[in-house]
């Protein structure tokens, strides 16, 4: 029976997603936000929802190993998953300007977390000053994009096509979107806590791998919507951008609702793939400025591999 709690909790967590996406951008232009934050906000940090409330849920209820194996395991699933699909459909270019920006924030943060796991606890203060480092960073980001001579449209905002309907309608979506993330990320949550317990997992183990595949499913979306749009670089950077939200954004959210016990696993094996798989793609993106077809499915195997090894 807790396996059929997955599939409602899967398919809620990512139709939820979507229509939250979708409303949120939808009331933004209705109201007039710019089409450059929409980008950099709604819709860069707006497909982590599903890791935000999934880790959220698991720190109230008390079970710390989930909450921070989602983000570290949500990390990896991005970098190493996420990336190498899309670079087997079409090979993804990055940009210089914006990758040498982006691309070293996104290793500091990494950094950043990888000592704050080697804590017995990642508490309030931590949690706090991740969140500010987050604000700090999309203040910084909008200001270097509008102090630009053409600053274009993020191309993320691209994928979400026209508003339709009115103000309402948008509101509408944005609500069905948060009750539809909401109850999928409760009904994930205590069926992951309870497959953990019946096969005698760690929660830690079970987060990093299945709990942060089901709320990597935004992403993988945008990645293959991109994709078949020719635009394999608007998937790479909703990767980075996720990767940041989910290592600031999330660790210092639910870490601020209730200090974060790190689980051992996470201390000594996961958080240190997850700065090795930045490394690498930070690595593979200076290449050329490119990720190929073989580093991609080279990734899609790094993947494969690490999900195996968190199993045995």
């Amino acid at each position: 029976m807790v396996y059929l709690e997955l599939i409602p909790g899967f398919a809620l967590l990512a139709a939820g997603g979507d229509f939250l996406v979708r409303g949120a951008v939808a009331v933004a232009r209705r109201i007039g936000v710019s089409e450059l934050m929409i980008g950099l906000t709604l819709v860069g940090f707006g497909t982590s929802t599903p890791e935000l409330v999934a880790s959220v849920e698991a720190a109230l209820v008390g079970s710390p190993g989930i909450a921070l194996g989602n983000v570290v395991g949500s990390t990896v699933a991005n970098s190493w998953l996420i990336l190498g699909v899309g670079a087997l459909i079409a090979p993804i270019r990055t940009g210089r300007a914006a990758f040498a920006r982006d691309g070293s924030v996104l290793l500091a943060a990494a950094l950043l977390m990888t000592a704050a796991c080697q804590l017995a606890e990642i508490g309030r203060g931590i949690g706090a000053s991740f969140l500010l480092l987050l604000l700090a960073y999309t203040i910084w980001i909008y200001r270097t994009e509008q102090q630009a001579r053409d600053a274009p449209l993020p191309a993320e905002a691209g994928l979400i096509g026209p508003a339709e309907g009115g103000l309402g309608k948008g509101v509408l979506f944005t609500l069905a979107g948060l009750v539809g993330v909401l109850a999928g990320a409760t009904l994930l949550v205590d069926a992951a806590i309870a497959i953990a317990q019946l096969w005698g997992l760690s929660e830690a183990v079970i987060g990093v791998t299945l709990v942060a595949i089901g709320t990597a499913l935004p992403e993988l979306a945008t990645m293959l919507a991109s994709a078949g749009h020719r635009r394999a670089d608007v998937g790479f950077g909703n990767v980075i951008g996720s990767n940041l939200f989910n290592i600031l954004g999330i660790t210092g959210t639910a870490a601020l609702v209730r200090p974060l016990a790190v689980p051992a696993e996470v201390a000594q094996l996961h958080v240190w793939i997850m700065l090795g798989s930045t490394v690498l793609l930070v690595s593979l993106a200076l290449t050329g400025w490119r990720i190929s077809r073989r580093e991609g499915a080279a990734l899609v195997l790094a993947y494969a591999a690490y999900i195996v090894v968190s199993l045995a």
